[in-house]
């Protein structure tokens, strides 16, 4: 008997390196790489990133390769860029998308592209084991994006309408910038939830964001509560009670920021700092009358797996998945 066919999916984001196969069981394997940010420093340069990503693919597709050759690829995905917009561009994406043409070529297979957005979304539903039928709100939280969005599912895809974000930093901003100051390594999101959990004591009273209503859209900052995280730790608190103040403030501002912009509605929670768990307990506490939908935080953190599903989808009929 034949084996069923998958499909290959690529992410080369701005911080990580991720391949995944996706078939009609489900995801079938993945595997993926941080890129190396020297200790100290903040991020790294777009050339940077596409370097360590021509190093990291192969290896990481060699991973896969018994899967890969033991079950036919009927298309290759590929995230070509941030956000599903002509004008969303950065380099290291450009990585994933030329050796996902190279291979859809190779194995005579359809080139399915996408954005590294709609990966997100689609992993979040993939994690949280919804199906969505009708739109629904997303909230894009991580280094590059805070995104208030309105997603109605467009097979194979989605029709994404921007409804709000933030006004300077993004929320992943907020938390590894912090993170750095602490000696944490970049990105931090993980080490400075870890020192959160430790606080035996009160926060610090890092300040809360409050949104506003600007051209129609409503607006976060969150520039405001990083230097007055700063500050408090320059006057003496722990970095565990900076930590948690830094969490707490965060999960206020993105609780009210929901409050204000939205209606109760199924909420779909993406993006590499909805991982932490500290802001997912705080907001099904919050917004109880919402329908909050969470992925498990490797499938909230950049992966290709959303993609690699995609891709799938792109096969199938509406309907079938």
């Amino acid at each position: 008997m034949n084996n069923p066919a998958v499909a290959l999916g690529i992410d080369t984001s701005a911080y990580t390196t991720s391949v995944a196969v996706y078939g009609a069981e489900g995801l079938v394997a993945e595997a993926r790489q941080i890129l190396p940010v020297p200790q100290g420093q903040r991020g790294l340069r777009p050339s940077e990133a596409v370097f360590y990503h021509v190093r990291h693919l192969p290896r990481l597709l060699e991973q896969l390769m018994p899967v890969i050759t033991g079950r036919p690829v009927a298309v290759v995905a590929a995230s070509i860029r941030p956000r599903p917009l002509p004008s969303s561009y950065l380099p290291p994406f450009t990585v994933g998308e030329g050796w996902g043409r190279s291979l859809a070529l190779a194995w005579a297979v359809p080139f399915r592209p996408t954005s590294h957005q709609e990966g997100h979304i689609q992993a979040g539903l993939v994690g949280a084991g919804w199906q969505a039928r009708e739109p629904f709100w997303a909230l894009h939280l991580s280094g590059g994006t805070t995104e208030l969005l309105r997603v109605t599912p467009d097979f194979p895809g989605f029709r994404i309408e921007w409804a709000g974000g933030s006004d300077d930093l993004y929320a992943g901003q907020f938390i590894d910038r912090i993170g750095v100051r602490l000696g944490l390594p970049f990105p931090a999101g993980p080490q400075v939830e870890a020192l959160a959990k430790s606080l035996d004591g009160e926060p610090a009273p890092v300040p809360v964001s409050m949104p506003r209503l600007i051209e129609g859209a409503w607006r976060v900052s969150f520039s405001g509560p990083l230097t007055a995280a700063e500050r408090l730790l320059q006057q003496g608190y722990t970095p565990a009670q900076v930590a948690r103040g830094v969490e707490l403030a965060l999960a206020r501002t993105i609780s009210r920021w929901i409050r204000r912009a939205t209606a109760p509605a199924s909420l779909l929670l993406v993006g590499g700092v909805a991982a932490n768990g500290f802001l997912r307990h705080h907001l099904r506490e919050t917004l109880p009358d919402y329908s909050l939908h969470v992925a498990p935080p490797e499938l909230s953190r950049d992966n290709a797996v959303g993609v690699a599903a995609l891709g799938w989808r792109s096969l199938t009929q509406p309907g079938e998945d």
